[in-house]
């Protein structure tokens, strides 16, 4: 997983907007997106926090993107993602781009795309699947998500204490913090094994969250324990 993290970022990270429509701004960025998501780095809560990493990086390229799009239409930003990478040639469907293009118009554009579930023609998916958007499961057709999680908002931490880190650095921050909260107690062997990170690097990622005050050291777990730390 972590060969590919690497390769769409550096994809991402030659890749050049000179030039380029806004048409073609948006299909990229909705390829890009969905690929981060289908690859599923985050874990528990893939979706919301795939949205939240979206936002930051959107606004690294100087648009004004805010939650509230995503928080009105969680269900719609998820199952578009599935849409682009799915297909039924037995009922004629196939991947696309078009409904999250769609979404993003809305989000970047201030557009007002129709954005309804029932156009992405994915109802028997919709029928068996439950998906984990926050701490809960709910029933993607009969209830509305807030794509935030209000109990444990890392966001709101990072944008005070960690606005000057990298965007793969904070992709590693939500991972940890996905796995463990503001409750539990992990060390550098942790992070090797979840980030897939050598010695110093997790060292040296410890050590910048420290500095940063995202982290903190706690006593009586041994040597080298840290939580993250909890802001009220």
């Amino acid at each position: 997983m972590r060969a590919t993290l690497e390769y769409v970022f550096s994809q991402e990270k030659d890749f050049s907007y000179k030039g380029l429509s806004m048409d073609e701004i948006i299909h990229h960025l909705a390829v890009f997106i969905s690929r981060l998501w289908q690859i599923h780095i985050f874990g528990e809560g893939n979706t919301r926090t795939t949205a939240v990493f979206f936002i930051k990086y959107l606004r690294t390229l100087g648009f004004s993107a805010t939650n509230d799009i995503f928080a009105e239409n969680a269900w719609y930003f998820r199952n578009a993602l599935v849409r682009v990478n799915y297909t039924n040639l037995q009922k004629g469907i196939h991947e696309t781009t078009e409904y999250l293009e769609a979404f993003l118009r809305n989000l970047l554009l201030n557009e007002k795309n129709e954005l309804h579930n029932r156009n992405l023609h994915i109802s028997e998916l919709l029928n068996e699947e439950k998906v984990d958007i926050g701490d809960r499961k709910v029933d993607i057709e009969n209830e509305k998500v807030d794509i935030q999680d209000k109990k444990v908002d890392i966001e709101s931490v990072l944008s005070q204490k960690g606005s000057g880190f990298s965007v793969k650095t904070t992709v590693h921050i939500h991972r940890l913090f996905e796995k463990f909260g503001f409750d539990e107690v992990f060390g550098r062997s942790a992070v090797m094994e979840i980030l897939e990170l050598k010695g110093s690097g997790a060292s040296k990622l410890l050590s910048n969250l420290v500095q940063a005050d995202i982290i903190e050291p706690v006593s009586g777990y041994g040597k080298g324990k840290y939580k993250f730390k909890n802001y009220p």
